[in-house]
């Protein structure tokens, strides 16, 4: 069964957009949460877990490649056969630098494709049998040269000088690298290929080798460069040479439709995680769950008279006190957004929304499919507690 919520709308202080009245039977409930001391001006979406006909999905900021767009622009271009968005809250944070502005710091998987490599970082996904999980993923991603050796490999993202990284179109155009060797890879026969699949091995030939960065990326292909520090592994390759690329993550997403990276962990086995130090109340966002309900959760912050923010150890009390067994924070401060049948319910600090890499998005799906929002049958046995 999918994510959803069987309470009826509660009641808001601000105003929750468009149809605000909701029935019992919509599925999902948006309420503020406004106090006193200290300030604070909390966002909810409480999703019950038994509806099959609700369902998360992700977005990219750039549509199908990487890039920045606000939570409402994103929930605009959501493609209309994925279902209808019900409400959504900013993603991951990002990576700024101008070439590769818009890249998910960590793992993202959206229906099913592995977008972006993990981090380390705490992160949420759904697993294979449909149950919410959360805790750090590490990128067990490499290549395998002609030669039988291997070299740690990351994707899409920026190329260091003695690093390899591997490009899809999702990237954009060309790989915007300086430098090194490039080999443009192709399908090998009719084994398994486009799109990259977490947890999966696959071969690829070696059509063209470019000796210079920023080659172009067709749709069809995928380009491997080679960081110029390690220019004598790049001196090795040539065309018709095949190489086999590994997209193995630790935990094993294998089977994963959807992933989102964040950090860090706010609330495990139903207790609030401790932090030592000085704590600045920043706007955040979060998301957590239960055996029955799921939480997407935007603090405003950063505007005295309305909302002060939270520190981590205030928004981990708080996820708890809503009855979360897990909760895992999001990208916070100017990025923290929430959209809700139609528009903006939260106050960004900036005033404005801010573009960001990618949402998670509450979706109504005309029917129930496997595909990206997690299923699990009535009689599949729950996951264990992460």
């Amino acid at each position: 069964m999918l994510f959803a919520c069987a309470a009826t709308l509660l009641h808001a202080q601000r105003p929750a957009g468009p149809g605000a009245s909701a029935a019992a039977d919509r599925g999902f409930a948006y309420s503020t949460d406004r106090r006193p001391d200290p300030e604070w001006s909390v966002h909810v979406v409480r999703i019950d877990r038994q509806r099959a006909d609700l369902a998360l999905a992700t977005t990219l900021g750039g549509g199908d490649r990487i890039g920045l767009r606000t939570v409402s622009e994103q929930v605009a271009a959501f493609p209309a056969g994925d279902g209808t968005p019900l409400a959504a809250v900013n993603g991951d944070f990002y990576m700024t630098e101008e070439a590769y502005r818009g890249d998910p710091r960590d793992v993202h998987v959206r229906k099913g494709e592995l977008l972006s490599a993990p981090a380390g970082h705490a992160c949420f996904w759904i697993d294979a049998r449909g149950e919410p999980r959360s805790t750090n993923i590490t990128s067990r991603l490499q290549v395998f040269w002609p030669d039988g050796k291997s070299s740690p490999m990351g994707l899409n993202q920026m190329r260091e000088a003695d690093t390899v990284v591997l490009y899809s179109a999702v990237t954009g155009s060309s790989t915007r690298t300086d430098g090194g060797t490039e080999c443009i890879l192709e399908r090998v026969g009719e084994k398994p290929w486009l799109p990259i699949r977490p947890g999966v091995l696959l071969e690829a030939r070696v059509a063209e080798v470019r000796r210079s960065g920023d080659s172009p990326i067709p749709a069809d292909r995928l380009v491997l460069s080679v960081g110029p520090r390690l220019a004598e592994r790049g001196r090795g390759l040539a065309p018709g040479q095949v190489v086999r690329l590994a997209f193995d993550t630790f935990p094993d997403l294998k089977g994963v439709q959807l992933a989102l990276g964040g950090g860090p962990t706010l609330v495990r086995g139903r207790k609030p995680m401790t932090w030592s130090g000085f704590q600045v109340r920043h706007p955040r966002t979060a998301m957590g769950w239960n055996s029955n309900t799921l939480f997407l959760v935007v603090v405003d912050g950063r505007q005295p008279g309305l909302s002060v923010g939270m520190t981590f150890p205030e928004l981990a009390g708080y996820m708890a006190g809503l009855g979360c067994d897990e909760a895992v924070n999001l990208d916070g401060g100017g990025s923290a957004s929430m959209w809700v049948l139609g528009q903006v319910v939260s106050s960004p600090s900036e005033g404005r929304e801010r573009p960001g890499a990618n949402a998670l998005v509450l979706v109504r799906r005309p029917t129930v499919a496997p595909s990206e929002g997690a299923q699990r049958t009535p009689d599949a046995p729950a996951s264990p507690r992460p």
